[in-house]
C-alpha cells in the first residue's frame, strides 16, 4: 500500500474532485434562502442611493429603453398580427356589449313606459 508521501500528500481514500458526482454544494450568497439575498440586495442598493451612485432612469432614457424594446418585438411579424387579432377581437366584443347594454336599457325603459300608461 502507497504512503501519503507516494500519492503527493493525499491519502488513499480520497476520490479526486474528477469523480465527485451531482452538483458542487452552494456556498456564499448562492447558499442563503431568498429572503436574506433580498435583504442583503436591498441594502446594497440603499447604500448606493445614499452615497449618489445610483443608478436612476431619467424620462428621456425610459422613452430609448421603451423604444428599443418596442423595435425588437415589431420585428417578429407573427407576434405583431397575432396582438393586432386579438385587439381587433376585444374590441369588437366590447362593441358588442355595449351595444347589447343600450338595446336592454332601452327595452327595459320601453318596458316601464307601457306600465305607466296603464
Amino acid at each position: 500500500m502507497a504512503t501519503s508521501k507516494e500519492n503527493g500528500g493525499k491519502s488513499s481514500s480520497s476520490q479526486g474532485s474528477a469523480q465527485k458526482s451531482g452538483p458542487p454544494a452552494k456556498r456564499g450568497f448562492a447558499a442563503m434562502d431568498q429572503n436574506q439575498q433580498r435583504e442583503i440586495a436591498s441594502k446594497g442598493g440603499q447604500a448606493a442611493h445614499q452615497k449618489g451612485t445610483a443608478h436612476e432612469f431619467d424620462s428621456e432614457e425610459a422613452r430609448r429603453a421603451g423604444q428599443k424594446g418596442g423595435e425588437a418585438v415589431s420585428r417578429n411579424r407573427a407576434h405583431m398580427a397575432d396582438i393586432g387579432r386579438k385587439g381587433g377581437e376585444s374590441r369588437q366584443s366590447a362593441q358588442r356589449a355595449a351595444a347589447a347594454a343600450a338595446a336592454a336599457a332601452a327595452s327595459s325603459q320601453k318596458g316601464n313606459r307601457q306600465g305607466e300608461e296603464s
